[in-house]
């Protein structure tokens, strides 16, 4: 009985970090402004680059808001040890508990991008 309970946990648990980690269909759409909080002279725009908005989108459920890592490792100085080809590797082919191919084409790439400069 306690197999059926810890199989059926695997499962739910599994299923849960797929789909957190797996964005939606709105991961794929491009978004290179957010608003900021208002100032004295009004709203201002920031630029926000095409890796942190995909990252935003798809990877923060699992490595935290601020790169600080969660259920996936901190990200916060990733470029410090792996290259942005090597970051690209490991979105395209999956690592450890991370699945393969949580983005892809232009956004796996902007995230890598992105991501290479984490160099704390």
């Amino acid at each position: 009985m306690n197999m059926n309970k810890s199989l059926i946990a695997l499962f739910l648990g599994s299923a849960v970090v797929l789909s957190a980690c797996g964005g939606g269909e709105d991961a794929s759409k491009e978004k290179t402004e957010t608003e900021a909080p208002a100032t004295d002279s009004g709203t201002e725009k920031t630029a926000v680059s095409a890796g942190e908005e995909v990252y935003q989108q798809n990877c923060l459920s699992c490595h935290g808001e601020n790169l600080e890592g969660g259920f996936g490792p901190a990200l916060d100085k990733i470029g410090s040890e792996y290259s942005e080809e090597e970051i690209l590797h490991v979105i395209h082919n999956g690592k450890g508990q991370m699945p393969a191919n949580v983005v892809e084409g232009e956004e796996a790439e902007a995230v890598a991008a992105w991501l290479a400069e984490k160099k704390k």
